[in-house]
């Protein structure tokens, strides 16, 4: 089984466009960062020195420091398909942060979207 293209693409890539999404609809790029060190157990040094390296996506959550237990409350459905549901952990990890950041473009308080 060949693994799907989105795992080579560095995260640094795809991140200017979770920023210009939030922005978008008022949110800030310290925002889109908190979602992300929530989710990774990154803290922005390390986040921003991933960024740096133009780490992949496969590589990104496989480094993470500590991903957050409370992830599996996330549900709902991405790109037609509920989060939940994705068996690949990787993709799942990545439709995680997807779905946090259309959560945060939405308007939802952060408090909601960091599952507290």
């Amino acid at each position: 089984m060949t693994k799907h293209r989105i795992y080579s693409i560095s995260v640094a890539s795809v991140y200017p466009h979770y920023v210009a999404k939030a922005e978008k609809k008022g949110r800030t790029k310290a925002e889109v960062d908190e979602i992300i060190c929530w989710l990774t157990g990154h803290s922005q040094q390390s986040l921003d020195k991933q960024l740096a390296a133009k780490t992949n996506f496969e590589d990104f959550f496989a480094q993470a420091p500590q991903m957050n237990p409370s992830r599996s409350s996330i549900t709902g459905v991405i790109c037609g398909v509920r989060v939940e549901d994705i068996q690949e952990t990787t993709m799942r990890e990545i439709r995680y942060l997807d779905k946090l950041i259309d959560e945060l473009a939405k308007g939802k308080a952060m408090e909601k979207i960091l599952r507290k």
